[in-house]
């Protein structure tokens, strides 16, 4: 469950801004495969690689709400292009909430991420 005080790290938004390009860099190859071929199967290395980011992205999340809807794909039973986008779309909502509630307006300075080590006022 969330903490009410949480702020993440700059370290942590930092990762989170690169995962954020490379999730949607993912995110847009997957749906061009979902529309050619929704019901195929992923391999193995795709699956390996997308958990790759999904794990590193959760970990991040950790602390919303939102996390206990945020499944990594089933190496197992190989999801399917469709199946993965729906994944993928839970993940992107998730960031979008993450950056709404942590991308906040300072008087005078402007938008910027508020963090442990610096929050907004």
């Amino acid at each position: 469950m969330a903490k009410k005080n949480h702020l993440p790290t700059e370290a942590e938004i930092e990762k989170f801004e690169m995962l954020d390009k490379l999730i949607e860099s993912i995110y847009l190859e997957m749906k061009e495969f979902s529309k050619k071929k929704p019901d195929e199967p992923l391999n193995k290395f795709k699956v390996k690689s997308v958990n790759r980011v999904l794990e590193q992205l959760k970990d991040i999340l950790k602390d919303e709400p939102t996390v206990e809807f945020l499944d990594l794909l089933d190496d197992e039973s190989l999801p399917s292009n469709s199946d993965s986008i729906l994944i993928l779309g839970q993940f992107k909502a998730s960031m979008k909430q993450f950056h709404s509630k942590y991308w906040q307006r300072e008087p005078g300075i402007g938008y910027r991420w508020s963090t442990k080590e610096n929050p907004v006022k």
